[in-house]
Parts: structure tokens; C-alpha cells; sequence
């Protein structure tokens, strides 16, 4: 009965206002992963940080970030979800202006992976919001709220690139916590009370990952999919920034900027993704997507020369690509969503915590290959990534 009631007074409380306060709240949120990429430089010349060690910065984020998808974000499958938001929220406003205002190396490095670990609050919302909404519209707004996380992601490298060029690199830190801070409360009044069903111990949910995992056929696949694409997708964005501001282009870090934000709109493509998932095209709409990653890499391949025709071929390239990651992602999470109410949040984090490994593998392959040989190189493992997801997906039966 209390199920039913809560499941009621959760559809009862659902608006689109809700859906687009979830979208922002997640791009705000996960763009916390990001700032410091283009920062680096003067963060680890301020604290003193060798050029060996000054990576850690990004990887202990990204690193905080897989822990807490890992330990945290199935907490929603117990924790009335609204409450859980709001705590990692205020822990990760406290640990952003403890980043801001911290002079010791160390220190920076530890609050960087409490910053990546309290950031998972995203993760918590993106099941919530499928829980919001009803089954004819769940891809839509699942995508909805996807193309907020999309956009804080790729807006967030060339918003802290503009905000420390002003302001200083401290700044961007002292902004963010105020901004999570003020969405911490906006997020307590607006969201209606998720409260789960499930009264399973902490300790049981964690000894349950393990099964679902072996036991779930649809999230092993999704999130090898992924995995590969989102591989793909991180090796890009390591490594275009290097080739445009080498020989070929001689780029400012604001044209760099201002590339990226053209990247951005690639991000439009999840809400139409969801529409597909919703009218029963999950399987076509995959296999459209990873083409669509796989044409992105092989799209630079055709003019190197630097000239105004290969800059159209890259812009266009990062576009496709951007298309085609947010169009999977979001396919997917509408694929593993279906599976059962109350282990949506354990699934969510064991796909998140596979394909941004994925993600992890694509940038540590693309910055050495790109060292190795050059931007060639980095675009044909970008191309094997989701050559080897499409292959998998013609396995894939039809349903």
C-alpha cells in the first residue's frame, strides 16, 4: 500500500518545470568534473605541483567520482533520494571552496577527490527522474535531464577557461560552491519526497552489485556500448585541443573555447533520442548512434592541412560525435530504467562506474597515442573504439 500511495504522490508531483530543474541541477553538478581540466596549468603552478603530478589533479576527480557511483549513488535505492541530493550537495559545496581557498598540494588533491565523489549527486537524480515520470514519456524527459548533464559537461571546460582569465583559477572554485550551495536549496523546496520502498541493509545493497551485474545481460551490453563510445568521446576532447592549438591551427586557448561551445550543440540529439526509446526504437536508434561516433573520427581523417575546409571538417566532426555519445546515453539509461524501480539507482552506478572507465581508458589512449603519433594516430583508435561497439551490437538479438 505504501508504495502505491508514494508512487501516486510522486506522479502527482511531477511537472516539466521539475523535469528542467533536474537538467540544470545535473549540469551543474557533474560540471564540477570538469573545471579544472583547462586549469591545470596555473593550479599546479601555484601549489607547486611537478608537471608529473599535476594530472592527478583531474584523475583523483575522476577517481572520487567512480567511488562515490560506486558506494554512494545506490544509496537511492534506500535513502529518500531529495535528502541524499541535498547532503552530497553541501558536501560538495564545502569541498569546492575548500579547493578554492587551499594552499598546500596535497590538500588540493584530497579536496579534488571529495569534489569528484560528492558530484555523484547527478547520478542520483537521473533515476529520480525516471521515477518522476510516467512510462509513455519516461524517455523523453530521461532525456531531457541527459542533455543538462551533457551540456555541463562540455560547457564547463570553456566557462572555467573564461572565469579564471578574469578572475583567477580560485574564483572558479568560490563560484561553483556558492552556485551548489544555492541549488542545494532550490533542490529541498522544488522536489517532491522519493522515498523507496526497499528497506534492504546498506551492506546487502552493496553485496547485491555484484549479481546485478552478472545476472543483467541488457546493462552488461548497454554499458559496453557506451563504455567504447564515451572512450571515444573523452580521446577527442583530450587530444583536439592539442592539435588546435599546435602548427595546423595555432589556436588561443578562447578559440579553443569557442570550439567546444560549437561542440555543445551536439547535445540537442538526447531529448530526440529519448522520443525513439519511448516509440519502442531503442535497437535502430543504437545502431545510428554508434555510426554516427564512428563517422565523427573518420571525418578529420579526410583534410589535415589546416586549412578553413578541415577546421568545417573538425567542428562538424565534434558535432557528430557529440551527437551520437548523447543519443546512446541516454537509449541506454531508458533501456536499464525499465528493468525495476527499486534497483534503478545500483544500476545507474554500476553503468556510470563501467563506461566512465571507458571514458578513463579513452583519454589515457588518446593522450599517448597523440604523443606517439601525432593526431593520426589518436583519430584510428577512435575509430577502433566503436568499430568493436558496432560489432558487439550486431550480436545483439532482436527484440
Amino acid at each position: 500500500m505504501r508504495t502505491v500511495e508514494n508512487h501516486q504522490s510522486v506522479e502527482k508531483s511531477f511537472s516539466p518545470a521539475i523535469i528542467l530543474i533536474l537538467a540544470a541541477a545535473c549540469g551543474l553538478i557533474v560540471a564540477n568534473l570538469y573545471y579544472a581540466q583547462p586549469l591545470i596549468g596555473p593550479i599546479s603552478e601555484d601549489l607547486g605541483l611537478s608537471s608529473g603530478a599535476a594530472g592527478l589533479i583531474v584523475t583523483l576527480a575522476q577517481i572520487g567520482y567512480g567511488l562515490g557511483l560506486l558506494f554512494l549513488v545506490p544509496l537511492g535505492d534506500i535513502v529518500e533520494n531529495r535528502k541524499l541530493v541535498v547532503i552530497l550537495l553541501v558536501l560538495a559545496a564545502i569541498a569546492l571552496a575548500l579547493g578554492g581557498g587551499i594552499h598546500n598540494a596535497s590538500l588540493f588533491l584530497l579536496a579534488s577527490m571529495l569534489i569528484g565523489m560528492s558530484s555523484v549527486a547527478a547520478q542520483v537524480l537521473v533515476p529520480y527522474a525516471a521515477h518522476l515520470s510516467p512510462e509513455a514519456t519516461r524517455g523523453r524527459n530521461v532525456g531531457n535531464v541527459m542533455s543538462g548533464l551533457l551540456l555541463g559537461i562540455m560547457l564547463a571546460r570553456p566557462v572555467s577557461s573564461l572565469v579564471a582569465e578574469y578572475m583567477g583559477w580560485r574564483a572558479v572554485y568560490y563560484l561553483s560552491a556558492a552556485a551548489i550551495l544555492l541549488l542545494a536549496l532550490v533542490l529541498l523546496r522544488a522536489l517532491p519526497v522519493r522515498k523507496p520502498s526497499t528497506s534492504t541493509r546498506y551492506s546487502e545493497l552493496m553485496g547485491s552489485m555484484l549479481h546485478l551485474l552478472k545476472s543483467t545481460p541488457i546493462l552488461q551490453r548497454r554499458a559496453l556500448y557506451h563504455a567504447c563510445v564515451f572512450g571515444t568521446f573523452s580521446l577527442f576532447w583530450t587530444t583536439v585541443p592539442l592539435y588546435l592549438t599546435g602548427p595546423a591551427f595555432h589556436f588561443s586557448q578562447q578559440e579553443v573555447a569557442l570550439f567546444a561551445l560549437v561542440g555543445v550543440s551536439g547535445a540537442l540529439a538526447a531529448p530526440f533520442a529519448g522520443r525513439l526509446a519511448d516509440r519502442g526504437w531503442i535497437r535502430p536508434g543504437t545502431g545510428i548512434a554508434l555510426v554516427l561516433v564512428l563517422a565523427s573520427m573518420a571525418l578529420p581523417l579526410i583534410d589535415q592541412s589546416g586549412s578553413t575546409f578541415a577546421l568545417i571538417l573538425l567542428l562538424v566532426a565534434a558535432i557528430v560525435l557529440d551527437m551520437g555519445v548523447s543519443a546512446n546515453l541516454v537509449l541506454s539509461q531508458r533501456t536499464i530504467f525499465s528493468l525495476g524501480d527499486e534497483i534503478r539507482s545500483r544500476l545507474n552506478g554500476l553503468f556510470m562506474a563501467i563506461f566512465f572507465a571507458g571514458g578513463a581508458i579513452g583519454s589515457a589512449l588518446g593522450g599517448w597515442a597523440y604523443a606517439a603519433g601525432g593526431w593520426n594516430a589518436a583519430l584510428w583508435i577512435g575509430i577502433i573504439l566503436p568499430t568493436l561497439a558496432l560489432v558487439y551490437y550486431l550480436t545483439e538479438k532482436r527484440s
